[in-house]
């Protein structure tokens, strides 16, 4: 696995309160390839999106580790993990996360602030004009469609150029012919910085775009399939 960018190896996750231990990933081991893209899907409550904030490091997992660029997330305290994450990996939620009391422009200038980079105005307007929203920069999300809103949460997630993208359910808060929209820019970004993706859905048609499909079922792989 070490040509790999993310490996995920026998991760399991466990919660247990008065009622007695509930187990929401059982062994879950694969890996990822630079620029693969990748889908997770299952039914709701199998585990998918808790996977997914494990292979981002936001979660903790029982047992196993997951590797990233090679770097092991859970041998990093807190601290190293959130650096690791703000250089090399993009989030876009369901639910958008952007901050209401900050501009389009300025929620997409807010990571490449925290990195310090001296051009983040610069580099912000430019992906939000790549994502069509030259016109929006001064608005606020509670003037933004839910559309533009996902929009702006891409820009944001590509504008420090990840290595990894890591999407849980990005189109489910959105109508069909939006979310349509948002996944051709999303995979026409995902082409054009190379990077490698990996998103939970429920929807087949976005699955059958990406190169693997890994089906969890009751907190396991049941199937890793390439998509032709």
């Amino acid at each position: 696995m070490s040509d790999s960018i993310i490996s995920v190896e026998h991760v399991c996750k466990a919660v247990s309160d008065s009622t007695g231990t509930l187990e929401i990933l059982r062994d879950i081991d694969f890996a990822l390839k630079a620029r693969e893209t990748a889908a997770i899907v299952g039914a709701s409550g199998s585990g998918k999106s808790t996977l997914l904030s494990i292979i981002a490091g936001l979660d903790t997992p029982s047992s196993g580790t997951v590797r990233l660029a090679g770097r092991d997330l859970f041998a990093m305290d807190e601290d190293a993990r959130a650096a690791l994450r703000s250089h090399q990996v993009g989030f876009v939620f369901q639910s958008f996360q952007l901050l209401g009391n900050l501009t389009a422009l300025e929620n997409v200038m807010l990571p490449l602030e925290l990195a310090a980079r001296k051009d983040a105005r610069r580099a912000a307007t430019e992906m939000l004009e790549r994502v069509g929203l030259s016109q929006r920069l001064a608005s606020y999300p509670r003037v933004l469609s839910g559309g533009e809103q996902q929009r702006v949460a891409l820009a944001r997630a590509f504008v420090v150029h990840p290595a990894v993208l890591l999407a849980d359910e990005p189109t489910g808060s959105l109508d069909f012919a939006t979310g349509e929209k948002i996944m051709e820019l999303m995979f026409d970004l995902n082409r054009e910085q190379g990077t490698t993706l990996v998103l939970v859905t429920h929807d087949r048609a976005i699955a059958a775009r990406c190169d693997r499909r890994i089906t969890i079922e009751a907190g396991q792989v049941l199937a890793t399939d390439e998509v032709s």
